[in-house]
């Protein structure tokens, strides 16, 4: 196997990189390491969770579609405490966000809480969704480029993939060459985070400077397609494993302050609430978010919507926990990671919180 570095920002996505790179690096130097310090005198992470919200608790939260959403239902408005919102998204910038100290609640997939844990910052995951129909549906697909020449999976040996460590698209690909029979000594990996946009996987795709990647199966490989489709680019599905299902992840310290695991017990019904209203509202947080806030047009912003609107709460955590470990167990040798207790990331005090709610949203439809 070789790991290789790209080099350069594929065409179009630099300044923004480089925007939230330099952006981030400056939150982390000039922030204290407060994950560093361990919470010895604050609330014990086997207590119950406390009802009451003290004055002045503030939650600096970085999920711009929930605070979309709640600004919409007027719940920012509602919780008796002040909710920061901050445009820090992705594994990768969530992390550096918590080694900073500047975010209390983050949203990723499988592969960042275990990532942050393995950097050396404790989180806990207060709150998972799936999707509705996750047995027939997938949330990533691998784009392949114009000239690369791949028409099934078994074609990807000898080819250059995108490869991002602290993100779910590093499980996607390390699962799908154990499915095809190929050893990662036969690809070359490029080590390259992906955006939430996907313009760095496509534009580095549409380039030639990969071969594959994992990209996102909602309007990101749509429009890569559409751009790109008459030039010779495909979609591939990869084999049928999970990559559906999202965390809202805090770090330890937040849940070691009673005031701000309080709020966290609130947040966490209110994002249940709002992961049912999402399902059952598409085409207003088409038309109110993706259209009118991102600037989407319309029949792409309903796209966007779809993907997100069908999606459900469990009120038990067997399943995504099992959903983590498979996570930890394909990346952790691959990566020379040790191995963690996927159970051991989640916080069980929340684990009925957002389920509960969502199910009292849809049967109060």
């Amino acid at each position: 196997m070789a790991l290789a570095t790209a080099s350069r920002w594929p065409r179009g996505s630099a300044p923004l990189a480089l925007f939230v790179g330099i952006s981030i690096a400056l939150l982390v130097f000039f922030a204290p390491a407060r994950h560093a310090v361990a919470a010895k005198a604050g609330l014990a992470l086997t207590a119950p969770l406390p009802d009451r919200v003290p004055p002045g608790i503030v939650l600096r939260v970085g999920d711009p579609v929930t605070r979309w959403v709640f600004e919409h239902n007027g719940w920012d408005k509602k919780v008796p405490f002040r909710i920061e919102w901050a445009e820090i998204t992705g594994g990768p910038d969530v992390t550096e966000a918590f080694h900073a100290g500047v975010l209390d609640v983050g949203f990723g997939a499988s592969v960042p809480p275990i990532h942050a844990v393995w950097m050396g910052i404790p989180v806990r995951i207060i709150a998972f969704r799936e999707y509705a129909d996750r047995e027939s549906r997938q949330a990533y697909v691998f784009g392949i480029a114009p000239k690369a020449n791949i028409k099934t999976l078994s074609d990807l040996r000898g080819k250059r993939i995108a490869f991002s460590p602290s993100q779910v698209q590093a499980q996607i690909v390390i699962e799908t060459l154990k499915a095809a029979g190929i050893r990662r000594e036969e690809v070359t990996l490029v080590e390259l985070p992906s955006s939430i946009g996907g313009d760095v996987y496509t534009n580095a795709l549409a380039s030639g400077a990969i071969d594959a990647a994992p990209i996102r199966a909602d309007l990101v490989a749509q429009r890569y397609i559409r751009d790109f489709g008459p030039r010779g680019a495909r979609i591939l599905r990869h084999p049928p494993f999970r990559d559906d299902g999202g965390n809202i992840y805090v770090p330890e310290t937040a849940l070691a302050d009673p005031g701000k695991a309080a709020a966290l017990r609130i947040f966490v019904h209110y994002w249940g609430l709002g992961q049912a209203w999402i399902n059952a509202h598409p085409e207003e947080l088409a038309r109110g978010y993706y259209a009118t806030k991102r600037g989407l047009p319309l029949a792409d912003a309903r796209v966007m919507a779809s993907y997100i609107a069908n999606v459900s709460v469990p009120r038990t955590w067997d399943g995504a926990i099992a959903y983590e470990q498979a996570a930890i167990d394909t990346l952790g040798p691959e990566t020379k990671r040790p191995r963690l207790d996927a159970a051991a990331l989640f916080d069980r005090r929340f684990e009925t919180i957002a389920g509960d709610a969502a199910a009292a949203a849809k049967g109060n439809r």
